[in-house]
């Protein structure tokens, strides 16, 4: 099941509809979402008992870049394969490693 993340402009229309006391099945009834998407991001985007997307979209933003895997290419690896291709696997060599 494929899904999308909420846009800024998404948030800012929740957020609206919020403080004018719709409920999350209205909300999620006009912005096309399962209201329990919208109970979930009120939650989780609230600060004091008020949404606000702004706010909503940095926790958003933090979230995603707290998540990002280190990768596992390091100088170190590049300097190791560059090594064993210079003795014997080959001989040629990674382009932009210092030989």
């Amino acid at each position: 099941m494929s899904y999308s993340h909420l846009s800024i402009i998404e948030r800012s229309k929740l957020e609206t509809l919020h403080r004018l006391g719709w409920t999350t099945h209205q909300i999620g009834r006009e912005l096309g979402r399962h209201h329990s998407t919208i109970a979930r991001e009120i939650k989780r985007g609230s600060l004091e008992q008020t949404y606000e997307a702004q706010s909503a979209q940095e926790a958003y933003y933090n979230r995603r870049a707290s998540r990002v895997p280190a990768g596992k290419f390091t100088t170190e690896l590049a300097n190791e394969l560059n090594e064993k291709l210079r003795q014997t696997w080959s001989r040629w060599r990674c382009p932009g490693i210092a030989s």
